[in-house]
């Protein structure tokens, strides 16, 4: 059994009582096989992310903070990811929920991460809410638009290593 079965089967998880987790309305994560709209986002580098220059493409959607510590421990992985995938089509937009947006930035600047990121704002939030209760959370949208995988809180290596068999 994969470590993130046998948690979930134990019915753990890091997020509960958390103070911001009872803040907001309860998103769901979206279902395996449904539609998922991309929003435009212009990104930390100046360029913009459009939705539709990601139509048919393999698009990785990865929400995160730079306070978080779980994402702290899945961000190297995806920038690993990213590295060896984009040369295969893979497409990822990054989705900070920071409050301060030169916070975000600073942050993956010390890192060296490359990963195409933005900020999670409430004109993207629009499009494609981010599931509540839990980050990082990570959602892959296949080549036809529909959802591949859906994941709240932090994955563990073999699992951001899988999703290249999307791609």
């Amino acid at each position: 059994m994969k470590r993130r079965s046998l948690i979930k089967s134990l019915g753990l998880s890091p997020w509960v009582g958390a103070p911001w987790v009872h803040a907001q309305a309860e998103v769901p994560v979206p279902a395996i096989g449904a539609n998922v709209a991309l929003p435009d986002v212009p990104l930390f580098d100046g360029s913009p992310f459009r939705a539709a220059d990601a139509q048919g493409q393999v698009v990785l959607v990865y929400w995160w903070a730079s306070w978080c510590p779980f994402c702290a421990e899945q961000s190297p992985l995806m920038q690993k990811l990213w590295d060896a995938q984009r040369t295969r089509g893979l497409k990822m937009l990054g989705l900070s929920i920071d409050r301060d947006a030169g916070a975000a930035r600073r942050y993956m600047a010390q890192r060296g991460y490359t990963f195409p990121t933005g900020m999670a704002t409430p004109d993207t939030e629009r499009v494609l809410p981010r599931p509540s209760k839990a980050l990082p959370m990570t959602l892959v949208r296949g080549r036809d638009g529909r959802v591949v995988m859906a994941e709240k809180g932090q994955l563990f290596p073999e699992d951001v290593e899988q999703i290249a068999r999307f791609v």
